[in-house]
Parts: C-alpha cells; structure tokens; sequence
C-alpha cells in the first residue's frame, strides 16, 4: 500500500497556491472576509524552507507560508499546515507552535497557524500546545479543520461551486477506496462527471481533473478502463479536456522524477532546485533534464541545461 503522505501531499500544495482564496474562503470563511484580496498572496517558500530546516523538524510538502494584506493596512503572515497523516502519539501541536515561534523569531512578524487535517482518526484533534511553570505559561492554540467532518456534509460539497468543494470529495474517497480499486475507479469517474456538468472554466476543470487523478490513483487495468469511459463522456458532453488533462500528468510524472533523481544525486542540495524545475511546462525540456541527471556531475550543470533553453 502506498505511503498516504506521499500519495496526499503534493497535489494538496498544488491545488492550495492555485487557489489560496478560494482555500481561505471555503475553510477559514472568517478569516477570509479580514482580507484584502485586491492584493494578490505571496508564496513566501523560501522563509518556510529556512525555518524547516533550522527546527530540524524535516521537509513539509504540504506547508504554505502567505504573505497577504488586511483591509486594515496591514500586512499579514499565514501558516498553512496540511497533515494528511497521523502518528499514534503525535508531537504535531508541539511542531506547529515551533514552526511559528521560529517564523516570529527569525523575522519578527505575527503568524497565524492554520490547520488541514486529512487523516482518518477522528478523535485526533490538536489544537494548542501549552506548559507552566513557577507563574511563568505559554499559551499557543490554533484553528483546525477536520476533513473527516464533511463525510456528514456531503449534500453541501455538492451544492457548492468552490473548487475545494471537489478537493475534499476527492480526499475523503481516496481514504474510503485505499482498499477497494474497483470502487475507487467508479467514484473516480463520478467526480470527473461533476467536473464536466459543472460549466466551470477549462483551466480550473483541468486543475481540477490533474488533482483528483494523482489522489486517485488505480492499478493499469482500471486505469485504462477509466480513460476509456472519461473519452466517452467527452464525447457526449463535446468537450475536450484531454488533452491538456494528460499533457499536465506526464509534466507532473516527469518532475516527480526529476524531484527523486535530485534528492539521490544531490541529497538536500538538490531540492533548491525544485521552484525552478516545477515551473517549467515544456514536456521535452523536463524530459531532458531527467536525461542530464544520470550524466551531470554539479546542480550548476543541470541549471544551465534548462536556463540555456530559454
């Protein structure tokens, strides 16, 4: 079975800076209605990679940390924090009021945590970390959301034309189908089905489709069945997604590759490099690089390989 982190993670940090506003205000509705959205978020990887890497607390792939602006003025630092698997005994509170005193620390800014929580245990529900001693106390508590809890809201996701809507329905049958490839095939193409009835635009239906197919994936058999029947609903709904839909998994298939052939080659050195290799598009550039990768000796070489092309 594979490992859920890696399975959850990377299309959840995806999805979350496409669309950061539309995760604000679906989760943190509150929240959302402070912000000034005139203002376009800034990714702020580099300062959460910094961070992670002085807490020594290993690489988080579902983190964000967000620049953003209030409509008071002022500016504003968001954690998000996507935990999509639980451990028995867990020092997760303990890792969130770490990451934002060292975020606090290190730049002097206030720093909201906010967390995702997409694991199956129900009663695991942290939200503040805290000790006393000798009249001295810290105090930190944090906002949660429990994905589970929508499993007893699925009439709303139905209703609403957020795209997390469509985020969370496809998380939580990733979890219920982890043991039953047949059944997650079905719920598969029934979620791809919305996609097409619902008249949202090509780009956010092609987001959208990449997401639910790298959550759920399925063994070669019923992979090639499923595309099968997503032609066929093309056809009858004379919309062609396809195309740019498989042209965004073989480009997200190839940077994967790349992510792994660096982290062997280059150990910790070479995840600099992902920013740069994550935003390039070209299918044949990405397919390069991972060629040059058995062949180069330095991170410089492989830079110049794509900096070059340009």
């Amino acid at each position: 079975m594979s490992n859920p982190q890696t399975e959850f993670d990377s299309p959840w940090k995806d999805i979350l800076q496409i669309y950061f506003e539309d995760f604000m205000r679906f989760f943190f509705p509150q929240a959302h209605g402070e912000v000034d959205w005139t203002q376009a978020p800034e990714f702020l990887d580099k300062e959460l990679q910094q961070v992670m890497r002085d807490a020594q607390l290993g690489r988080r792939l579902a983190d964000k940390l967000v620049k953003i602006h209030l409509k008071t003025g002022k500016e504003a630092w968001v954690l998000v924090h996507i935990e999509v698997q639980s451990q028995e005994e867990s020092d997760f509170a303990q890792r969130m009021f770490i990451y934002n005193y060292r975020i606090y620390d290190r730049y002097k800014r206030s720093v909201t945590s906010l967390a995702i929580l997409g694991d199956e245990r129900s009663s695991w529900r942290p939200n503040q970390f805290g000790y006393q001693l000798f009249g001295c106390e810290v105090s930190f508590k944090f906002p949660i959301v429990k994905l589970l809890d929508y499993q007893s809201r699925w009439s709303e996701l139905e209703a609403s034309r957020n795209p997390f809507a469509m985020v969370v329905m496809a998380h939580l049958k990733a979890i219920e189908t982890r043991n039953n490839r047949l059944q997650r095939k079905q719920w598969k193409l029934a979620l791809v089905r919305r996609l097409y009835e619902s008249g949202m635009r090509r780009e956010d239906a092609i987001n959208l489709l990449a997401f639910i197919d790298w959550l759920l994936t399925l063994p070669q058999d019923l992979e090639q069945e499923y595309w099968q029947e997503v032609e066929q609903l093309e056809a009858q709904h004379r919309m062609q997604y396809i195309t740019s839909f498989e042209r965004r998994g073989i480009q997200k298939g190839l940077q994967k590759g790349i992510s792994l052939g660096l982290k062997l080659k280059f150990g910790e050195a070479g995840q600099n490099l992902l920013p740069e290799i994550e935003a390039i598009q070209d299918v044949s550039l990405l397919e390069a690089i991972l060629k040059a990768l058995e062949s180069v000796s330095t991170l410089e070489e492989l830079r110049q390989i794509y900096q070059n092309h340009n």
